[in-house]
């Protein structure tokens, strides 16, 4: 009696582990099914009319690879100039902004002081003596001629006469460092002021003056940029380096305006590398334009190289879950989503890599986040 109650438990048990085994083989096989229903989607032809859904092939053609870099707007050294006066003076006037675009030659400033017309005083005192020290000069050598006058009288004369050219010439130099014309100054023209001209066609970026300040010599009263060299300054990782060379054309755009687009063309590549493993590419601009300002942060992108690959437009490709995905159609009214490998996008075209699409694959080109969106409610309703 008690070997059949133990062979009826072991029959039991038997029987609960095969029943167990086979609900647990059913609920695998309802999760796979599960799992492949929700790649894929039906759409009626009426579904497909009202949701504006349409179809397109993968085209293959060359793609290519861009590099996408970061810099700013620089200006060369020998393109920024920091304008200062020789000497030392009140700022009498200035109508300057930071900036304002100027001509060579148009008047910044005015500066006036006591030393700019004792320059001139003395300058002119000097011309009047070297014209005396000249006549004595030429009496002394006549007297010299006949003997009615000695050498070292008539050496002593040139000698002063010189001392004084050499006087004048000077003086005359520190005129024209001042912008004052010498050949233009008479005793009746003598001026207080002195004028601060631009010495380049560009626009102002600093001033550091304001009216009745006293300026020193070493004081720099504006600082002026010639646009003609303004040039962007991008920053590129070492490993990138080998794809770039001097002639390659670079696309820049400004974040707050990433539609305009400026053309420029790489000049030089810098071979030294800073801390991070960056060097500095530089490029100059096709067309100045006055939206360029150094220190403005800008992008720039490069195509590096060019192959073949599929290509289709941006708006078929779908995101869900961090994966990528497009619509292909696979029947009648059926549509499977397939995860993709995105490339570069380049003119509204998305490079695309997968194992199941090919140039003759029916994908879905147009309003294809409204079959992600069935495929959600779905597992919302599952």
């Amino acid at each position: 009696m008690k070997s059949y109650i133990i062979l009826c438990l072991n029959l039991l048990l038997l029987v609960s582990c095969a029943t167990e085994s086979k609900k647990e083989t059913s609920d695998a096989d309802e999760q796979s099914d599960s799992i492949n229903i929700k790649q894929v989607v039906y759409f009626s032809e009426a579904q497909i009319k009202n949701a504006g859904v349409e179809t397109g092939v993968p085209v293959l053609e060359n793609v290519s690879n861009i590099l996408s870099l970061q810099g700013k707007i620089d200006v060369p050294p020998q393109s920024t100039i920091s304008l200062s006066f020789p000497l030392g003076g009140y700022l009498k006037s200035t109508r300057m902004l930071p900036g304002m675009h100027v001509n060579k030659g148009q008047v910044l400033a005015e500066l006036e002081d006591m030393q700019f017309i004792q320059i001139q005083q003395d300058y002119l005192t000097a011309k009047e003596k070297l014209s005396l020290n000249e006549m004595e000069y030429e009496r002394q050598r006549d007297l010299n001629a006949s003997k009615a006058s000695s050498d070292r009288v008539f050496q002593q004369a040139r000698s002063e006469m010189e001392t004084q050219r050499i006087l004048m010439n000077a003086l005359g130099q520190k005129l024209e460092l001042i912008g004052i014309n010498p050949a233009r100054l008479t005793a009746s023209n003598i001026h207080k002021s002195v004028s601060i001209v631009s010495p380049i066609n560009g626009f102002i970026s600093r001033v550091n003056v304001n009216v009745g300040k006293y300026t020193a010599p070493t004081d720099m009263l504006f600082e002026l940029v010639d646009p003609r060299d303004i040039h962007l300054s991008l920053n590129v990782f070492e490993k990138d380096l080998s794809a770039l060379a001097v002639g390659q054309i670079v696309t820049a755009y400004t974040n707050a305006e990433p539609s305009k687009k400026f053309r420029a063309r790489i000049i030089l590549i810098s071979k030294n590398l800073d801390s991070d493993r960056m060097a500095e590419v530089h490029c100059h601009f096709d067309k100045y334009d006055p939206a360029l300002i150094p220190g403005m942060f800008m992008n720039g992108e490069v195509s590096v190289s060019s192959n073949r690959a599929l290509t289709i437009p941006e708006n078929a490709v779908v995101r869900w879950e961090n994966k990528f995905y497009v619509f292909v159609e696979t029947g009648q009214e059926k549509f499977e989503m397939l995860e993709i490998q995105p490339g570069t996008i380049n003119n509204g075209k998305q490079q695309i890599e997968a194992d199941k699409i090919d140039h003759n694959s029916k994908i879905v080109t147009k309003n294809a986040y409204s079959l992600l969106m069935k495929i959600k409610n779905t597992e919302e309703e599952g």
